[in-house]
Parts: C-alpha cells; structure tokens; sequence
C-alpha cells in the first residue's frame, strides 16, 4: 500500500487516533508497516494493547481508502495528507497533527497568517457585533479568519471575514458530509467558494460530545493566535485557547461585561496573561504587524522589514544550516520542548527564515541570508 493511501485508511480507524498512529509509525517505521504488522508486534508499541492490536487487525482487512478518497472527490472533497503539499505548515508541527483532511475549498500559503476567532455558541449582541467586526478588520488586514462553524460566535466570525471579501477557514466537528449545524450549510457553501471548509473526519462521521473538542486544536494549530470573545470560564472556547497555549501560540481575548457569563472566560484568560483586545490594532501588534493604510483599494498588512531573532531562534537557524531536519531531531538538537518549538518555528516561517516541507521536514528558506544581518534581542 503508498503511504499516502496508508494514511487514509489509518485515520478510518475508529478509536485509533493521530496519537496513537504516530506510536506506530514511531516504532514500526513506517504507515505501510502498520499493514503488514502481526499482532504482537502491535502490543509490543506502547500504548496499544491487545484490544486496540486485534481492533487494528480487523479493520485493515476492510479498509478501502482508494474508494474513500473517489467518493469524497465526486462530492467535491480533496483529501490531503502530512505528504502533500498542501498541508499547512501550522498542523505540521504540532503535538498531534490530523492524519488525513478532507477539504472543500482552497488552502493557500497566505492562510499561515491566519487569526482563530471563537466563543460561544449563546452569545450576546455585543459579542456577536464585536466578532463580525473583528474578523472584518482582520480580513482587510490580510489575515484568514478560522472558526469552527457553529451557531453564536463562529458564524459572526466567518461572516465578517466574507463581508470584508477576505479569506475564511472552518474547521467541522463531524464529516464534511454530516455537517452541523444543517442551518449554516448555506454559509459552509460560500466560505468553500473563497476559502476552505475541513473536518479530519471520514466521511459519514456524525458529531458529538467527543469530536467538537478534539477538533479545536486543528483550530488553534492553524492559527497565529486564538482570540476569544465570548465564553463561560468551562466553555469549549477555552479548550481551543488551552489548545493555542500547548501550541506556543499566542492567546487574546475580548473583555466584556462583568454580570455577562460569557464574559468569565475571556477575564480567566486576561488574569493569566492573554492580550486584552479592544481594536483589531491590538491584534496586530501581538503579532507585530504594522496596521496597513485601509482606505488604499488594495491595501495589505506587512511583517516589518527588520528581522530580529531571539537566542532559541539562533539556535534552530544554526541547526538548520547543516541541513532540513524533522521537527522532533531539530527540538532534541536545539534542548526545545515541542510546545515552545512549535511557536518559535512558527515565528520563523512568518519571517520567512524557515518552511515545512511535507512530513514535518524542516528547512532554512531560499532567501535565509537575511539572516547574517539580523541581531539578538537576548544577547
């Protein structure tokens, strides 16, 4: 079997997951191997057991990934894999990247600048204005807004970045095929026409309790930052700002009123150190973004023009510099811990000093001679 069909029938796996799949591709070599693997090789994997072995066992007699990716092409769905070039650079590296995404729509380069803007499905007037107006600010400064689709918040967000004509991304809690809820299916139709809609779901997989949190680190992972505008402090916006923080990425957040409910998980992230956002200039400032002239027809948010690296940013250029390595050897090389990592390179790729290749290869970009001018903030 190719790897890439490889990785398709491994993500139909029920109950094995990207984690456990990297387990076995860790310790077996390869996705094919997982195919040709006995029994007790499986349990010799830590984490797999005998129930998960035997369950692996009979689901790779019947999987059919060939046919999986003809009926998601007749429907308009693009399957895209870790091998592909289309993989964003932002799932490559982090702790548990999708297997598979089945994709309608467009992934560009440009969505690496992209802003996670959530909260909660029952919000207030406030919030929902505040999320239609930020993304609509965001999308004129050139970032891609990703949300995850639902009622409340996500809607305003994803409707906000189109009213601004700018790109969107959602990210499904159930197939592409069962999407919910049914009432967006006209909105999940226009952000396709610009932008992307995903799920790292089978086809024919139906939502619940376990698949929205889960696909909220695809959320953040796609993301420079996640900003939330309205949630309750146990919400399921706040497993997506959790999700952004084990990322490395940046977390924000928009006050609001104290006797709101909504309001108690943005104040929980503003205590513990989330950028306080009250205008789209704060946004961009996180990400040191310079605020682009909106009234220009074609105006474009730019990274400023000098590059400054940190120590541990040195430390993965000098690294890099012998050669591309996995994101795993370049943390153990550098002494970074993955969430960090994930951060730095991330910083790195928007300075175009580094790119993802596919299979989470790292490497120094074309133009990396820019860096022998640039000068340590830490030194």
């Amino acid at each position: 079997m190719q790897e890439r069909l490889a990785y398709i029938a491994l993500n139909q796996m029920a109950g094995l997951g990207p984690v456990g799949v990297r387990r076995l591709i860790v310790a077996l070599g390869s996705p094919q191997a997982i195919w040709t693997a006995s029994e007790e090789d499986l349990c010799s994997v830590q984490g797999i057991g005998e129930k998960t072995a035997q369950a692996i066992l009979r689901d790779r007699d019947v999987a059919e990934p060939e046919q999986e990716e003809t009926r998601a092409l007749a429907q308009g769905i693009r399957l895209i894999t870790p091998l592909d070039a289309e993989y964003p650079s932002g799932l490559s590296s982090i702790h548990n990247p999708p297997l598979v995404l089945y994709v309608k729509g467009s992934l560009r380069v440009e969505d690496a600048r992209a802003l996670a803007v959530v909260g909660s499905r029952s919000a207030s007037p406030y919030g929902l204005s505040t999320a239609d107006r930020l993304s609509y600010q965001a999308a004129q400064c050139g970032l891609t807004v990703v949300s995850g689709l639902a009622r409340g918040i996500d809607t305003a967000a994803h409707r906000g970045a189109l009213k601004a004509g700018g790109r969107t991304i959602a990210v499904l809690g159930s197939a592409l095929d069962c999407l919910y809820p049914l009432e967006n299916e006209v909105l999940a139709e226009e952000i396709a026409r610009s932008g992307a809609v995903m799920s790292e779901y089978p086809l024919g997989r139906v939502a619940d309790r376990q698949t929205f949190p889960y696909r909220n680190r695809i959320v953040s992972g796609l993301s420079l930052g996640t900003l939330v505008v309205e949630s309750e402090q146990k919400g399921g916006s706040m497993h997506t700002a959790d999700a952004a923080m084990e990322q490395g990425r940046s977390v924000l957040a928009v006050p609001g009123r104290v006797d709101l409910p909504g309001a108690r998980g943005p104040h929980f992230l503003l205590k513990n150190g989330a950028r306080l956002v009250e205008s789209i200039e704060d946004v961009l400032a996180e990400f040191e973004f310079e605020m682009p002239d909106l009234s220009a027809p074609e105006a474009e948010v730019s990274v400023r023009p000098e590059v400054v690296l940190g120590v541990e940013e040195r430390r993965i250029v000098e690294q890099l510099w012998v050669g591309p390595l996995q994101v795993d050897e370049l943390g153990r090389a550098c002494a970074i811990a993955s969430p960090v990592l994930s951060g730095i390179l991330l910083s790195l790729e928007m300075k175009r000093i580094v790119r993802t290749l596919p299979g989470g290869v790292i490497e120094l970009a074309t133009d990396v001679r820019r860096v022998n001018k640039v000068e340590s903030t830490n030194e």
